[in-house]
């Protein structure tokens, strides 16, 4: 009797053990597949603002508060813009002074916890760029998608489409760049993004399910007169453009795409975010399974974001300091294909900020990128 008592508890202990870990691997993959649009990803730390000036804002002494460039600066009801390091002002050894470039809304006060985002702009392109903008939905698989479409006169339009940890506003950093060249841009969002139709199980799939949602909005570009689009992803929304220009019926109207901080690697994105959320090394794997089980994703790479099934010029934007999307796939990805693969590497800017840390010289690699395409 004892033997079967004792036999009985190791199991009962063995099932919790096992369900506690698969709960664990759910718990660590809702990093990546529950990443909420807008709110920063767990691998951006919260900074204190220490002070302000009309010119200045004092924060943390951080790796993040010391990156090169110009970013939003977000908190709970909070937006600002702030812009290089000011290195001749004086401030305490553990703090870093950098250029306050406006307050969007809200104000900042000592002791708010706030962190970096790409997103400079807030609203859309008509109050926060001054652009003519026109609401559209877009037709969907799970439904209608709200976008943004600045008009044109050219015949190529611009699909953007964001990725992780950020919405349609992302995009607007470049908006008048693309406008000064006069192409128009349909800026979407997709499913689970605000306004947008919600995914039956909630999650996101890093590009595999989402990419519809941008094959819907070449049609629709198509549709309104497009004669060619270039397609401009960042992050997952790059992975979305790589799989459109793969398996679109409306492939062949694709002239261009521009790949920046592009996830070609979703099993080493999604460690990064897990492991950023303090999930221990050894659950890393349960972790991936867990994403696995629960999206159907399997290889490493998606299908159809293979280098050897490209076959239009891509401008691909990364640097080897992106914590979340390795470098690495994207500088073999562009050595696979160097007769259609541009990169521009960028130093010091984290994932999905290339433009922030460097706007100048990447705007004239964009413009050199897209005066063929016009």
């Amino acid at each position: 009797m004892r033997t079967v008592k004792a036999t009985a508890a190791a199991v009962t202990v063995a099932i919790a053990a096992g369900a506690a870990s698969v709960a664990a691997g759910r718990f660590a993959s809702d990093a990546a597949l529950k990443a909420s649009p807008g709110r920063p990803l767990p691998t951006e730390p919260r900074l204190t603002v220490h002070a302000t000036t009309s010119g200045g804002i004092t924060l943390t002494r951080d790796l993040a508060s010391l990156r090169p460039g110009t970013y939003g600066l977000a908190g709970n009801g909070s937006h600002a813009v702030v812009g290089p390091v000011l290195r001749g002002t004086p401030h305490p050894a553990d703090t870093v002074v950098r250029r306050l470039e406006r307050v969007t809304h809200g104000a900042l006060e000592p002791g708010d916890k706030v962190w970096l985002t790409p997103n400079l702009h807030i609203g859309d392109p008509s109050s926060a760029l001054g652009l003519e903008t026109a609401d559209v939905d877009i037709p969907g698989e799970l439904g209608a998608l709200p976008a943004w479409f600045v008009p044109a006169v050219r015949d190529t339009w611009v699909i953007a489409v964001h990725g992780l940890g950020t919405t349609r506003e992302h995009p607007m950093n470049v908006m008048e760049f693309l406008n000064r060249y006069h192409f128009p841009v349909l800026d979407i969002a997709y499913r689970g993004d605000l306004g947008a139709p919600r995914p039956q199980d909630g999650l996101s799939h890093l590009g595999e399910t989402e990419w519809r949602d941008l094959d819907a909005a070449i049609r629709y570009a198509v549709r309104y007169g497009a004669e060619q689009v270039v397609l401009y992803g960042w992050s997952t929304g790059a992975t979305m453009a790589l799989l459109a220009a793969t398996r679109s019926a409306l492939r062949e109207r694709i002239s261009g795409l521009v790949l920046d901080s592009p996830v070609l690697d979703w099993k080493a994105t999604l460690r990064a975010l897990a492991t950023a959320r303090h999930t221990p090394g050894a659950l890393l794997p349960l972790a991936v399974r867990a994403a696995q089980g629960r999206t159907g994703l399997r290889d490493e790479r998606l299908d159809g974001a293979h280098p050897d099934h490209l076959k239009v010029p891509t401008l691909l934007v990364h640097g080897p300091d992106d914590t979340i999307a390795p470098w690495g796939p994207s500088r073999r990805f562009a050595q696979r294909r160097p007769d259609l693969v541009t990169l521009h590497t960028v130093p010091q800017a984290p994932h999905g900020a290339m433009w922030n840390a460097d706007p100048e010289t990447y705007e004239e690699a964009l413009r050199r990128f897209l005066t063929p395409l016009m």
